[in-house]
């Protein structure tokens, strides 16, 4: 059986698979984490605004702050649903590669093919979706909690808008 503690993980761990075997999945890790994380904080801000846009029957300012924090749950839920798509398949190679000795993320790609990436995507976006908008909502309710002021929706900047031709004349 494999170790349960540092002390006996670490020289296994070293001895069998040498000082790559702690970095091996990393390429694969950050493949997840950083497209999740760029998911989760633009598609949640982009949620928001359409949602006050489209859906929400009043300008933010008028609503109150329990109506903002269902927008939040709600935007944080859609901003969970889409980082759980754009990380899934780099996620499932990081189990994988954490699976099996000495292979790289070319062999994993090869055993897994194109289904096995993306395996058991149906379960991590109610998951994900989930803990993305208890995420929103527990840090948006604290700010309302604690009184914290809010940011203004975001504005395109004006030299875009000029670049754009939007700008008014």
């Amino acid at each position: 059986t494999f170790p349960r503690t540092l002390r006996g993980a670490f020289p296994k761990i070293l001895a069998e698979e040498g000082i790559g075997g702690f970095y091996k999945s990393i390429v694969p890790l950050w493949g997840r984490q950083i497209p999740y994380t760029m998911m989760k904080f633009a598609c949640f801000e982009r949620t928001v605004e359409a949602l006050y846009a489209n859906v929400v029957p009043k300008p933010r300012a008028e609503c109150s702050k329990g109506e903002q924090l269902v927008v939040t749950f709600a935007a944080g839920y859609i901003a969970g649903v889409f980082c759980a798509i754009v990380s899934h398949p780099a996620d499932t190679l990081v189990s994988y590669l954490n699976k099996a000795k000495g292979s790289g993320v070319g062999d994993a790609v090869k055993v897994l093919g194109w289904n096995g990436l993306w395996g058991g995507l149906v379960p991590r976006i109610f998951m994900i979706g989930t803990l993305t908008a208890l995420q929103w909502f527990i840090y948006d309710g604290v700010k309302v909690q604690l009184g914290l002021p809010r940011p203004p929706p975001p504005e395109m900047p004006e030299s875009l808008k000029i670049k754009m031709g939007l700008a008014q004349q």
